[in-house]
C-alpha cells in the first residue's frame, strides 16, 4: 500500500494557469539556420576548395550545431521572444563563433 491522500477537486478553488511560455522552438529553428548560413560563408569566399577543407574537419563544423541551437534558444529566452532581435543576435553569434574556428583550423 502506498502512503497517499485523497484530494476533492471542488470548483470553489481555481486551478493555477501556466503564465510561462516556451521559447525553444524559434530559437532552435533560428540557430539552426544560423549555422546553416555560417557555414554557407565559406563556400562564397573560397569556393568549391572548402569541401576539401571540410573533408577532415567537419567534425569541428558539425560539433557546432547543437551549440547554436542553444544559443539560438537561450538568446530567444533572454530576448525574451522578440523575434527579430534574437534573430539578428543568434546570427552574428554563430557566424562569429564558426568564423573563429574555421580561422583557429586554418592556421
Amino acid at each position: 500500500m502506498r502512503n497517499s491522500e485523497n484530494y476533492i477537486i471542488t470548483g470553489s478553488e481555481p486551478l493555477p494557469t501556466d503564465d510561462e511560455t516556451t521559447w525553444s522552438l524559434p530559437g532552435a529553428i533560428v540557430g539552426f539556420v544560423s549555422w546553416l548560413l555560417a557555414l554557407g560563408i565559406p563556400f562564397l569566399i573560397y569556393g568549391g576548395n572548402t569541401l576539401f577543407f571540410f573533408l577532415y574537419t567537419w567534425p569541428f563544423f558539425l560539433a557546432l550545431m547543437p551549440v547554436a541551437v542553444v544559443i539560438g534558444i537561450a538568446l530567444h529566452s533572454l530576448f525574451s521572444g522578440r523575434l527579430l532581435y534574437s534573430i539578428v543576435i543568434t546570427i552574428t553569434t554563430v557566424v562569429v563563433i564558426f568564423g573563429l574556428l574555421f580561422l583557429w583550423l586554418m592556421g
